[in-house]
């Protein structure tokens, strides 16, 4: 499921701080860019009243969902608001085994091989590599070296445009974009230009 959403621009919007009242014009100018997967972190104000004007305001073939996911009782909460994605910071069973009985797509944040391993067991559908500051594209390479080959690698944390070669050439198959991508305090305008600049750097990584 999570590949469909993945084919064009894999590249999942974190969108921490957002407010309901920027969601729809935020939602709508990354989707402009190509983005197909955003995120609200649980840890922005009324973060459910934004997922649910996102789930509602984008077009289908958007994934959206929630982040910072701590217990399976948030993911209950927001499969009722029409979320699809749950991502989290760890790597809780309990959270991975609750979305997928949800038939929701789950990546929880995994820091070592054995993290990774227990939440693929667990059922989820992608590792998310964080954080990526402390985890280079060697180490990246060599967990690529034991995990299925099947496996999604996203990771997350310091991502910019100019620093996804290392990763991608190591075996990532796309990233989580945070506070380059989008902070509150940005214009739908800067939001817009950083959103296409990573769309343009990730296509160009591609064609190359």
């Amino acid at each position: 499921m999570l590949r469909g959403y993945m084919t064009d621009l894999p590249l999942v919007a974190i969108l921490r701080g957002l407010r309901p009242d920027a969601a729809e014009t935020v939602g709508l100018a990354l989707v402009e860019a190509g983005f197909r997967i955003i995120e609200v972190p649980l840890n922005s104000p009324e973060p459910f009243r934004s997922i649910e004007i996102l789930a509602k305001a984008m077009p289908g073939d958007v994934l959206v969902g929630a982040g910072t996911v701590l217990d399976p009782q948030q993911v209950d909460g927001i499969r009722d608001i029409g979320g699809k994605l749950i991502v989290m910071p760890h790597a809780d069973p309990d959270v991975i085994r609750r979305a997928k009985e949800h038939r929701m797509i789950c990546t929880p944040g995994v820091a070592t091989p054995t993290e990774a391993f227990a939440a693929l067991k667990a059922g989820a559908d992608a590792i998310k590599i964080f954080p990526a500051e402390a985890i280079p594209p060697a180490v990246v390479r060599a967990w690529r070296a034991v995990l299925p080959k099947e496996t999604i690698v996203l990771p997350v944390g310091g991502i910019k445009p100019d620093n996804m070669k290392p990763y991608i050439d190591a075996g990532a198959n796309g990233f989580g974009l945070g506070s380059a991508l989008f902070t509150p305090s940005m214009t739908v305008q800067e939001i817009g230009r950083n959103a296409r600049a990573f769309a343009s750097a990730w296509k160009d990584l591609r064609a190359s």
